[in-house]
This record gives C-alpha cells, sequence and structure tokens, in this order.
C-alpha cells in the first residue's frame, strides 16, 4: 500500500477526489427534481385486474386511508390498502406472496405485481407540460 501511494502525484489525488465528488451528481440532480415538484404534482396509482384498470387512485399526503378487496377470479382475493401517499397489497391467497413482499409504494415507475392472480398495482407520473415525469433512480 504505501509503495502505490509513494508513485501516486499530486494530481492523481485530485483526480480520485473530483470523481468521488461527481459520483454524487445523480443522487443530487434527482433530489432536486423531487423537491422542486409539489403538491399539484401528485402520482396517481392504477390498480389493474386481468389488464383492465379496476381503480385510480392519487396517492396524496392528508389523503384518504382505503381498504378494497378484488376478486380476480373464483376463490382468490386481493386485498389492497391505500394509506395517504401510498399503497400495497395488504394481503392475497397466492402461493409465492411476492406482492405482499413488495410492500408500500409510492413513487413514480414502481409496481406491485401479483402474478398468479393477474392484479398489478402501478404508480404513474404525474403530467406537467405535456410530458410524463419519472424518477431518474
Amino acid at each position: 500500500m504505501k509503495q502505490i501511494l509513494k508513485k501516486m502525484k499530486i494530481f492523481d489525488f485530485i483526480l480520485i477526489g473530483l470523481v468521488i465528488v461527481f459520483s454524487f451528481a445523480p443522487n443530487v440532480y434527482t433530489y432536486l427534481t423531487y423537491s422542486a415538484q409539489g403538491e399539484e404534482n401528485a402520482p396517481e396509482a392504477l390498480v389493474k385486474v386481468n389488464g383492465e384498470v379496476v381503480a385510480h387512485y392519487t396517492l396524496e399526503k392528508n389523503g384518504q386511508h382505503i381498504i378494497k378487496t378484488y376478486y380476480p377470479h373464483d376463490g382468490q382475493y386481493n386485498i389492497i390498502e391505500l394509506d395517504n401517499d401510498r399503497i400495497r397489497i395488504k394481503e392475497d391467497n397466492s402461493p409465492d406472496q411476492i406482492g405482499v413482499r413488495t410492500g408500500w409504494i409510492s413513487r413514480p415507475g414502481q409496481t406491485a405485481v401479483c402474478l398468479p392472480h393477474n392484479v398489478v398495482i402501478e404508480v404513474t407520473g404525474s403530467y406537467q407540460d405535456d410530458e410524463l415525469i419519472l424518477p431518474l433512480s
């Protein structure tokens, strides 16, 4: 280790420092983008059963608390819970429980899927200036 440090010049240390500083640039950009969005750009959640949109919720702070049960097929159920600005599959009777283990979702682009029941919860971005706002990370 000491041999490597002896071979390095001052510009090597400067270059390494700059690379470390610039590696945080995407995080800063994403933070600034989300903090610039206001309440008027609240994301929306679509609940789809068998490819058809059966419910549409606006995810906003100080919103509503809803628990709704969907029956995609005989003997199958999915309990969806909406709590203010987040949504999840609270319970279902599928064997793998992947949708339940996904947990709360609230950011545009996130999804919770119960594949055996063909139930999908998708959080979409809001429209501003005819463009869809999506996160970078």
